[in-house]
C-alpha cells in the first residue's frame, strides 16, 4: 500500500504559476510510476502527466505540454507538478496517483491521493 497526500493547490490568477507536491508513505515509492490527474466540476477525471519510476519516461496531456512539468524525488518520496502559464480551464481538483500501468498517456494507477483544489481566475 502507498498513501499519497497532495498540497499546494490554491487560487491563482491566469498566467500565474503553482507547484503541487505529493508526499508518499508506505511501500517504497521509488518503484512506482507516479502521475497527476484532474477533475473539473461536472467532468470526468482526466490524465494530466505521468513519470516512470526512474524518470526516464514522461508523458503529458496535450493541453498542458510546454506549461506543466512533472518531477519526482525518490529519495524523499515526493513528486511535484510545476504549473506555469495557468489558464482558467486548468481549474480542477488535482490528484496525485501512483503504481499501476503506464502506456504513454494511458495511465491506470493503483493508488490515489485525496486531491487539492486549483482555481485559476481570469
Amino acid at each position: 500500500q502507498v498513501q499519497l497526500v497532495e498540497s499546494g493547490g490554491r487560487l491563482v490568477q491566469a498566467g500565474g504559476s503553482l507547484r503541487l507536491s505529493c508526499i508518499a508513505s508506505g511501500r517504497t515509492f521509488g518503484i512506482y510510476t507516479m502521475g497527476w490527474f484532474r477533475q473539473a466540476p461536472g467532468q470526468e477525471r482526466e490524465f494530466v502527466a505521468a513519470i516512470s519510476w526512474g524518470g526516464g519516461r514522461i508523458y503529458y496531456q496535450d493541453s498542458v505540454k510546454g506549461r506543466f512539468t512533472i518531477s519526482r524525488d525518490n529519495a524523499k518520496n515526493t513528486g511535484s507538478l510545476q504549473m506555469d502559464s495557468l489558464k482558467p480551464e486548468d481549474t480542477a481538483v488535482y490528484y496525485c496517483a501512483a503504481g499501476g500501468t503506464l502506456a504513454g498517456v494511458h495511465y491506470t494507477p493503483n493508488y490515489w491521493g485525496q486531491g487539492t483544489q486549483v482555481t485559476v481566475s481570469s
